[in-house]
């Protein structure tokens, strides 16, 4: 199993290039489900996670091909896709276990085929995420839905009929199933309190492209005409705002000075004010954002977690990891997903000063950190351990990378190619 070695005490300078966004591609690859017209996704991230989406893809009957983006290698892959017949309604356990965006296919394989059995979900170990909304939404339009083995069995014999149906809470997931769900169903669909997430506004504005009428897009509430069949379409996946976020955060927690090219600020509003309270200089350029200590040292702020627009629970590792070597204290409050705190033993072996209480963590700021062995226990914990390990006194090794490996492309190439001290440990 691979291992990150990171030998602390480098300023990153240079530039980083943001690849597209992991969240946002996920849910437009599987909007190919509801069309037997190709799908031509621009900038899709070299990703483990995409790999995994286009296994379950191709055995759903999704003929998946792959060219380099633009300028080769350093503007991710352009991926077509055609679902010209559906080869099976069933997403299988062993590969909607790895990762939990899976179940965005029943959706889609419902409205299309009238039927789907999709295995129920995995993916990282942060907490309950249930897939109640997921299921009473396609209930209100219709579909009948039992568990049965582990699986979810839905039918919806006379095909999905639009319905308005109000999110108990804010749902990502939920949201994207139901819009991609209401593109065929016959009528109109009103969802109220739906996620505002930018992911949600591609998938909306790529399945206007589709041939979609959606209305409302960006706003809480989204209303969506369904169609009989949706067109050829070509569309381009956002920049990834957490990696933006994350690189951010590293390069604050080295005092360095860095571009990132293709980042954008209007994606990070709430987390750029954050950091800009801590002692970080965000501004942008012509090729994307600068970012660097503003005077030297770092404050401590307080943050607490919320849907979009509030702080990203993507980016709260990460922030903890910059906040253990800020002047004074911060607390860091997490709302969205319980037991989103496992990084905070690993933190503790490397010398932070953190204690929990509750959905609270009281982080205090030291003087330095010291480099240590630690592992990864989901994506965003792993790359806040890296983060910490830039600016820590000596080696760190980071095990489990294959979390990292789900949704950071080529991370320590480039943090390398900024002055990071850092290698991949085969194994």
């Amino acid at each position: 199993m691979d291992r990150l070695r990171i030998k602390g005490g480098q300023q990153l300078k240079g530039e980083i290039r943001i690849s597209g966004s992991k969240n946002a591609s996920l849910p437009l690859m599987v909007a190919a489900l509801l069309t037997d017209r190709k799908l031509t996704l621009h900038n899709v991230p070299r990703l483990a996670d995409i790999t995994t989406m286009i296994q379950l893809l191709k055995q759903h009957g999704v003929e998946v091909s792959a060219a380099p983006g633009e300028n080769g290698h350093d503007r991710g892959t352009t991926l077509t896709l055609q679902a010209g017949k559906i080869a099976s309604t069933t997403a299988p356990y062993d590969i909607v276990r790895k990762m939990r965006a899976s179940v965005l296919v029943l959706g889609p394989l419902l409205a299309r085929e009238r039927e789907a059995r999709v295995s129920l979900p995995g993916g990282c170990a942060i907490g309950a995420r249930p897939v109640d909304l997921h299921i009473a939404g396609l209930k209100a339009m219709g579909a009948e839905i039992d568990i049965n083995g582990g699986y979810l069995v839905a039918k919806a014999p006379k095909g999905l009929k639009g319905a308005r149906f109000t999110f108990p809470k804010v749902s990502v997931g939920a949201t994207e199933n139901l819009m991609m769900a209401a593109a065929l169903a016959k009528g109109t669909t009103v969802l109220d309190n739906a996620a505002r997430e930018p992911e949600i506004t591609d998938l909306a504005e790529c399945l206007v492209s589709m041939g979609v009428a959606v209305r409302g897009i960006g706003t809480e509430t989204l209303t969506i005409d369904g169609v009989t069949s949706l067109k050829e379409a070509s569309h381009r996946v956002i920049p990834d705002r957490i990696e933006t976020g994350t690189y951010a955060m590293a390069v604050a927690m080295t005092a360095g000075d860095v571009e990132l090219v293709g980042g954008r600020l209007d994606l990070i509003e709430t987390a750029a004010q954050v950091l800009r309270s801590a002692g970080v200089t965000l501004e942008k350029t012509p090729n994307g954002m600068r970012v660097h200590r503003t005077n030297g040292a770092l404050t401590g702020v307080d943050v607490m977690t919320e849907p979009y627009p509030g702080f990203p629970t993507d980016l709260q590792a990460q922030m903890m990891a910059l906040m253990t070597r800020a002047e004074g204290a911060s607390m860091i409050t997490e709302t969205v997903f319980e037991s989103r705190f496992m990084h905070v033993p690993e933190l503790s072996r490397m010398g932070a000063n953190v204690t929990i209480h509750h959905e609270s963590a009281l982080v205090r700021g030291v003087p330095k950190l010291r480099g240590a062995e630690v592992m990864a226990t989901d994506l965003r914990a792993s790359v806040s351990l890296a983060i910490a390990a830039l600016a820590a006194d000596g080696d760190t090794v980071v095990n489990r990378l294959y979390h990292l490996d789900r949704g950071y492309e080529r991370l320590e190439e480039k943090l390398a190619a900024c002055g990071a001290d850092i290698e991949r440990l085969k194994g």
